[in-house]
């Protein structure tokens, strides 16, 4: 069973708290960059892997997707985006994205945020991804950078009064398992290089159009802690697009 630590109700409770779970995309830092990496989505048809609250479930029917299937593990998530996120062109379904199964060619656009880094088999996924999306589609998704991810806890290492000293970056070589915490619980989390998540794409029959390390929004930079988010990267966005010449 895969672990699905949102519909424990006191991390779920910690989630709902915070900026992005409350403003949606406007309270992502990461929402600036992203939005320019996405391609057009008049007319096509969208795959929204790992959707949570289905925030870019609704912006990609809003954009003119003549469907969107939004997928999570998690009831809870899956309940307040079918509250938050409602639109005629977007269904919600509760999978683990690794057991999903669709025909080939069924999507032009697969999406995924910040969901990747739960994923053991990596390019398994890729492999599927691939083919579900039909010629020259998209996959543009967005995880949690192999600098963030190589230690494991995920937080800053701090001197006796409290203040930041750096950032712990070690194992980056070892990918595998990390026991993690996020918003004060222990998670489960997959690590892997920045090589691993861009050549698997390039081995398994996509071509890449943009990697981003996302950098927070001069909008952001009076919140508290966010001018520390300039020390190290946080999150890695990439969009590739299907090469069926490629393979």
């Amino acid at each position: 069973m895969k672990e699905n630590k949102y519909d424990e109700e006191r991390f779920f409770e910690k989630y709902s708290q915070m900026d992005r779970s409350r403003k949606g995309l406007q309270g992502a830092g990461e929402w600036p960059a992203l939005e320019k990496m996405l391609p057009p989505f008049a007319g096509r048809d969208v795959l929204d892997l790992g959707c949570g609250y289905g925030w870019h479930c609704r912006y990609a029917a809003e954009h003119g997707a003549v469907s969107v299937l939004g997928t999570d593990l998690s009831q809870k998530m899956l309940a307040v985006a079918r509250t938050r996120n409602a639109h005629p062109r977007v269904t919600y379904r509760q999978a683990a994205m690794e057991d999903l199964d669709f025909a080939p060619e069924s999507f032009d656009v697969v999406l995924s945020s910040l969901a990747f880094h739960y994923v053991k088999e990596y390019e398994a996924l890729i492999q599927k991804i691939r083919r579900w999306l039909r010629p020259d589609g998209w996959l543009v998704f967005l995880a949690e950078h192999p600098v963030f991810t190589a230690y494991g806890s995920q937080d800053w290492y701090y001197d006796a009064d409290g203040s930041i000293l750096h950032f712990p970056v070690d194992r980056y070589f070892y990918e595998g398992q990390r026991a993690a915490v996020f918003l004060g619980e222990p998670v489960v989390k997959y690590h892997r290089t920045l090589t691993t998540y861009l050549n698997t794409l390039l081995n398994n029959g996509f071509v890449l159009r943009q990697v981003v390390e996302p950098q927070p929004p001069a909008s952001m930079m009076d919140l508290p802690g966010m001018r520390d988010e300039m020390r190290r990267p946080m999150m890695l966005l990439v969009s590739a697009q299907k090469d069926d010449a490629g393979l």
